[in-house]
């Protein structure tokens, strides 16, 4: 199973809906089980470096199936993971994995603000999908 285009495209939305509410500007991506890019967004007025952010934060929850900010960055098997990934993955706040009925569609990034505030926009999303939230 993984995720459709319809439920990237109501992630995406929800994500970008709540930073309007919280006053940011983010970008936000959307993933597959394998990390790979389904969809993307840069909100007016983020930061070019945020698009990086959020994709590497994505690619993160999706290959470990957490939250991208409670992976140890220290960790020796991470390291060699994230090198065999190009040295993509982000470890800090701001991504969760989608996962539903314990089954991996895929992760949503998000990167722009502050980490607790990506992460809010990220998890907002995860709802809006009915996904199981740990």
């Amino acid at each position: 199973m993984a995720i459709t285009l319809d439920e990237a495209q109501k992630a995406l939305s929800t994500a970008i809906e709540r930073a309007v509410e919280l006053g940011i500007a983010v970008c936000v991506s959307i993933c597959d089980a394998g990390g790979r890019l389904v969809l993307f967004a840069r909100m007016d007025q983020s930061n070019w470096a945020s698009i990086y952010g959020s994709q590497g934060k994505a690619l993160t929850a999706a290959a470990t199936r957490c939250k991208s900010g409670s992976i140890p960055p220290d960790s020796i098997v991470m390291q060699r993971i994230s090198e065999l990934e190009g040295r993509n993955m982000i470890y800090a706040e701001g991504a969760v994995p989608l996962i539903k009925n314990g089954v991996l569609l895929g992760a949503i990034g998000v990167g722009g603000a502050s980490a607790d505030l990506d992460e809010a926009c990220a998890l907002a999303a995860a709802q809006a999908l009915e996904c199981d939230i740990e």
